[in-house]
């Protein structure tokens, strides 16, 4: 299990993280979210002991990450993939690990075949690509097949099969009763992966709850409608709250701010008939820039010229 309480760091008059309080529980792969500059590696980085916080404290498996006898046992870690010395081969570097550790060689065969990199063990890392880089860290981060796992960002740089192959491995590790948790940018693979999310901006928690729950609650949703009658439906439903857009097929409306069932009450009441009224579930990514549009550091201030607005 992680425990942050009140976790805080500041950078002289720059607060990174304030006030961060989240418990991450085994058996579930959570999701660390927020935009660029929200603190979460910085987060990352005091639940490992590499930065100090400024208040607050942090456990993994109910000890301060340093106070393990053998940490490397207790949880495994990705922050930064190509930390490794380009001289050395993915062999040597994960021997030099596991001797710190007491760790078995054949452990190191292990988790190389596991991560696929038994083809080039004996070669440079200087030579490795983006990709090999990566499935070196996360080799490095099961080496003592720890119970806790934190990876940032672990499918950066991994093609189709790589992306495939993260994903299955965090779900199986998760169903074994371990602690996975794990940043990524990309939504559409967080929707895939994790069911649990944990959502911070400019340092501050926004979200602990579930991918399911987050999505439902959001409001981002639509309903679609298709009627015989649009501007009618449209003028019945006029109110507070309730955003109202035309399909490019006839008759069809996507309406936001209300639910189906308030939709199909009002046209009875009008006499409008409906030919369809379908709920539209919002994506994750929708739900995300929903949350956190307030907390974005880094907003674009202009649309690129000959872009959409």
């Amino acid at each position: 299990m992680i425990e942050a309480h009140q976790l805080t760091k500041r950078y002289g008059p720059r607060t990174a993280v304030a006030d961060l309080s989240f418990t991450v529980r085994p058996g579930t792969v959570t999701g660390f979210l927020g935009p660029n500059g929200a603190g979460k590696s910085t987060t990352m980085r005091m639940l490992l002991g590499l930065d100090t916080p400024t208040r607050g404290t942090a456990t993994l498996a109910g000890r301060p990450y340093a106070a393990h006898p053998a940490p490397l046992t207790e949880a495994g870690a990705l922050l930064e993939a190509r930390s490794v010395h380009p001289g050395r081969t993915a062999h040597h570097h994960l021997m030099a690990l596991a001797h710190t550790h007491g760790i078995p060689r054949t452990r190191v065969t292990e988790v190389l075949d596991l991560a696929g990199l038994t083809d080039v063990a004996h070669r440079r890392v200087k030579g490795f690509s983006l990709g090999m880089g990566q499935r070196l860290g996360i080799a490095a981060a099961l080496l003592g097949d720890p119970g806790i796992l934190i990876l940032d960002e672990p499918v950066n740089g991994l093609d189709p099969e790589g992306v495939l192959w993260i994903r299955t491995l965090l779900k199986s590790l998760a169903a074994e009763g371990r602690t996975v948790l794990v940043s990524s940018h990309l939504m559409s693979e967080m929707a895939l992966t994790a069911e649990h999310l944990i959502i911070i901006g400019r340092g501050r928690l926004l979200a602990d709850t579930t991918v399911e729950a987050f999505v439902r609650s959001s409001g981002a949703g639509s309903v679609k409608v298709v009627t015989p009658e649009p501007s009618a439906l449209a003028d019945a439903l006029s109110a507070r709250g309730v955003d109202i857009t035309t399909d490019a097929d006839p008759g069809t409306l996507r309406v936001h701010g209300t639910d189906a069932g308030h939709i199909g009450r009002t046209a009875a009441a009008h006499g409008i008939p409906l030919l369809e009224l379908t709920p539209q579930t919002a994506s994750l990514e929708q739900a995300f820039m929903d949350l956190t549009r307030d907390a974005v550091e880094y907003a674009p201030t202009r649309t690129p010229q000959g872009a959409a607005a």
